[in-house]
This record gives structure tokens, sequence and C-alpha cells, in this order.
């Protein structure tokens, strides 16, 4: 049964997204980098939302304007991934991705019954939150960056209920602690 994911950097007081909605204290170091590849492999669909969708989408045309070995490997197992976006506001989207096309929910079964479904991500805080709420993610992945924003987009919306969890996996970096928990 395939699994969906939520995976995101962090900071340590909580936040995805500062609160101008920045996110340029989350980039990874080469070790780092190296172990979003491998985790990238294992994602055959990616459910977003159109802020992340645009933040993500340099990575589809990043032969023309970045050099780094590193980066050209993980855009082109980005692209492989089929991504669907959810918005009000696009009319169109580019590379392997689509316009949702019914209710969260739908789209996420939809993606889990294709041949060869393995991981399914979720990005981007608000749709995340829609799945949350639903109980629908099986596991949590937080990169947890040295820094306090004091604000901004939380990694954890409010729920209506408490979320139970175990951890099954954590792994230290340079700067960044890696937390994996699955819903139990």
């Amino acid at each position: 049964m395939p699994t969906l994911i939520y995976s995101m950097s962090v900071s340590l007081d909580g936040h995805i997204a500062g609160p101008d909605g920045a996110i340029d204290w989350a980039a990874p170091d080469e070790e780092l980098m190296r172990f979003h590849i491998e985790q990238t492999r294992e994602v055959t669909g990616h459910l977003t939302g159109r802020g992340l969708y645009e933040d993500m989408l340099s990575w589809e045309t990043a032969e023309q304007t970045r050099t780094d070995p590193l980066e050209l490997e993980f855009a082109r197992t980005w692209k492989a991934i089929q991504k669907v976006v959810f918005s009000s506001s696009l009319t169109s989207v580019e590379g392997n991705a689509r316009l949702a096309r019914s209710g969260v929910a739908h789209e996420l079964a939809e993606l889990k019954n294709q041949p060869g479904a393995g991981i399914v991500s979720v990005g981007g805080a608000r749709l995340a939150a829609s799945l949350a709420e639903k109980d629908l993610i099986d596991e949590y992945r937080l990169f947890v960056n040295p820094v306090v924003l004091g604000g901004g987009t939380p990694y954890f919306p409010p729920l209506p209920k408490r979320l139970h969890l175990e951890l099954v996996e954590t792994q230290t970096f340079s700067q960044v602690v890696y937390l994996r928990y699955r819903r139990v």
C-alpha cells in the first residue's frame, strides 16, 4: 500500500516559512542535498499547492540555469515524478504536472492506485493541513533547521484532534536534524 508523506524543512519554532513567506533559511548543504535526492527517488507522485508548485518550477528547467551536479541530479529525479497541482488561480501547469480535477482525497487515491505507486508526497502547508485534518498522512518527515523565525506558516496546522505518532528514524546532518514519524 503506498504511503503518503509530508516532508518539509521546519524552523526550530515549527514554521516552514517565515512571516514574509521566505524559505531561504532552508537551503541544503551537500550532505543534505544527497539525502533529499535519495528520498526523492522513492516518490512516485506528489500533491502540491500552487505556491510550492511555483517555487519548485525552477527545477523543470534546471539544465538551463544550474551547473552543480547534485542540483542537476535532483532536477532529473524531481522532473520524473507525477505531480498534481491544487490551485483555483492557475489555468495551466508545466512539466510532469496536471491541475487537480477533483478533491484532494480523490486525487490521492488516484495517485496511490497507479501501477508501481510507492510513496506519494504532499507539499504546501494548506494542502498538507487539509490531508492532516482528514487523517490521511501516514508519515511526517521534518528537517529541523537551527533558526527561529518568530512566526510564519506552521508545519502543523491546528487539528480537530490529537495526532499520535511514533518515531521511526532520526538522522543528524551538519546543522539539520531529520525526524521521521509514523502515524499510529
